[in-house]
This record gives C-alpha cells, structure tokens and sequence, in this order.
C-alpha cells in the first residue's frame, strides 16, 4: 500500500510544483533572464519528485515497510497505485490519510463522483474535517447537470467556513449557492470576506470583484467596485469560436446516441464551466459558438475572465462528467478575446 502512497504522491506533487513554477518561469523571461536557467529548474522540480518515487520503488526496501517480498519491474502507473489504495482502504476502511490522498487524486483526474464517495467517507471519519466538506460540495455541484449547490452542500460550506473562514474554495461556493439562490446581497458579502485574501491586479481576483458588482447591481445596491473598475461592470458579451473534429483512428469507438460536448471553463477557479454546449457526436465535424448565453450560473461567464480552458469530450453515458472510455481533445488555454476560431482534435480515450 505505501507504494502506492508513494507513486500518486510523487505525481501530485509534480503537479503542484509545475503550477507554482510556470508562473515564475514566464515573469523570469519577460525579465530577460536566460531560458536555460528556468528549462532546468522545471526540470528537476517536476523529474525529482517522479524520480526518487521509481527509485525507491526499484531499488529500494519496500519489504522492510510492507514486510512482503519486493516486486521488480516498471514503476507502478496512476491506475496501479489508486488500485493499491482501494484495496488498502477495503482492509483498512477507517485510514483517514488514505481517504484523503484518494479523494485528492480522484478530484486531480477529475474523477468526480470517486472524488465525492471519498470525501464522503472522510466527512464520516471526521465530520469536522473543513476542507473534506468543501470538497463533497464542489463534487457533488460538479455531478449536476446544472452545477446547482444543493441544500447538503450549502449547510456543509455554512459549517466549513465557520470552522476555516480562510477557506477560499469554500467563500467562493458558498458566495455561488447564495448567488443561484437569488441571494444576491449574501453572495456579495461572502465574497468580500474572499478579496482580501486573492492577489491583487490577479485574474482570479477581478472575476471575483466583477462578480461583487454583478451581486450589488442585482441586490438593488449600488456596485462598490463600480468606481475603481468600470470596464467590469460594462464588459462586452464576450463570443469564441469552436471548431471540433475527431481523429480517424477513434471513429470506430463512436457510438450510436454519443453525446459531444463542447466546454470552456477557468484556468484558475472552481471546475464548473463558464460556458458549454451539448450537441449529437454524430455531428462532428462541427463549429460552434461559446457565449456568455451558455454559462451554468450568471455569476460564472466567459466575459467574467481573460482566459479559459477550451475543451471537446464525447460521452458515452450522457453525463457530463468524463467517465471512463470517453474520447477527448482540448485547445489548452485560449484568450477569451479571441477573433480566429478555436481548433480541437479529439484524439485521446479517458
């Protein structure tokens, strides 16, 4: 089990340091610094961490932890070591740690309903546990196919940030619920206690003070960001252009009744889209137009931010959350201003 504690814990934090360091490394370019310098820095960050993990699991001393015989060959894949780890946790159903590290792994792979089960279960082993509430509630809005908060999530943030009123994650939905609760005096006030703590002139924190002014406006108050940040308040609608087509060698996996939907959603933020489309698979190839029209909730646009994600996924089940056997493609990340369409090949199975 603990190798496979190892293996995903060494993959997440590759990750977390790849998104801590890209930033440095593009402000360190604009300062004209050399490119070498900050290609070995991500280097090492995101091949040291992988490294020592196949290391020990090659020629390490996994009998001295597991007191069984140690295994030879490649290292354990993602799939491989979250498999170690549901078997661990069907011995060991009580290990907290472990329920965390899946839950954690599970929302990273965007695993979403796998991700709620296992904050579920820690909320059960500890029912007080601030950032397992967060997430169940993130889980389960993600889960819907109008991303709703529902009442369970909203008590469960209610309670979250009482405990940790610091919580980002978790002023953002609860501001949300309060929002597509029509509560939009509430909605703002959860979000001021949010500002302070985002980083100023941030992506992240003008959506969020473009959406205090949206919930002031709606509350019939006047917008207190208004005055420092009018072009937020007169935003234009903001349009991109999608065109989506499937790779060859995936044609024969399409299936009668598959669903295509098209989605752009923030680089920075909760998962919920900003803006999605459903449409037949059988349509594809196809172009399509993102709009503020087609966002889950009106404080979550495309005009809200200046990047997005862009992404193609056709679902087997309907459902809009991957699930296994899904075909994806994305465009990475995108300028919502965007003019020239937005290309995308779906060419990969989840």
């Amino acid at each position: 089990m603990k190798m496979a504690f190892y293996a995903i814990a060494a993959a997440m934090i590759a990750v977390a340091l790849a998104a801590v360091l890209l930033p440095l490394v593009r402000h360190g370019r604009r300062s004209g610094r050399p490119r070498g310098v900050f290609v070995l820095t991500l280097a090492i960050a995101l091949v040291l961490p992988l490294a020592a993990g196949w290391l020990y699991l090659e020629v390490g001393t996994p009998v001295a932890i597991n007191g069984v015989a140690a295994q030879t060959g490649m290292p354990l894949t993602m799939q491989q070591a979250i498999s170690q780890l549901r078997a661990h946790l069907a011995e060991k159903p009580d290990d907290l740690q472990a329920w965390t590290l899946l839950a954690q792994t599970s929302a990273m792979l965007h695993s979403t309903a796998d991700a709620r089960d296992a904050y579920e279960h820690i909320l059960k082993l500890d029912p007080n546990n601030a950032d397992a509430m967060v997430g169940w509630a993130e889980a389960d809005a993600m889960l819907k196919s109008d991303h709703v908060i529902g009442a369970r999530a909203v008590a469960l943030l209610k309670h979250a940030v009482q405990l940790q009123p610091d919580s980002q994650r978790g002023l953002w939905l609860l501001g949300t619920s309060q929002f597509q609760q029509g509560d939009y005096a509430g909605a703002a006030a959860t979000w001021r206690l949010l500002a302070p703590q985002l980083e100023p002139g941030s992506e992240v924190a003008k959506a969020v003070a473009a959406q205090i002014s949206q919930a002031d406006a709606r509350a019939g108050g006047a917008p207190a960001e208004a005055a420092s940040s009018p072009a937020a308040a007169t935003a234009p609608e903001a349009a991109l252009q999608v065109r989506v087509s499937l790779a060859s060698g995936l044609k024969a996996k399409l299936a009668p009744g598959d669903t295509l939907f098209i989605f752009a959603r923030p680089v920075n933020g909760p998962p919920m889209p900003l803006a999605v489309t459903r449409l037949q698979a059988d349509q594809l190839p196809t172009e399509v137009t993102l709009t503020d029209a087609m966002a889950m909730t009106p404080a979550l646009k495309l005009s809200s931010v200046a990047k997005v994600f862009v992404g193609a996924r056709i679902s087997h089940s309907g459902q809009p959350m991957a699930q296994p056997g899904d075909l994806e493609g994305n465009a990475g990340i995108v300028d919502v201003a965007r003019k020239t369409p937005v290309e995308i090949l779906i060419d990969k199975v989840h």
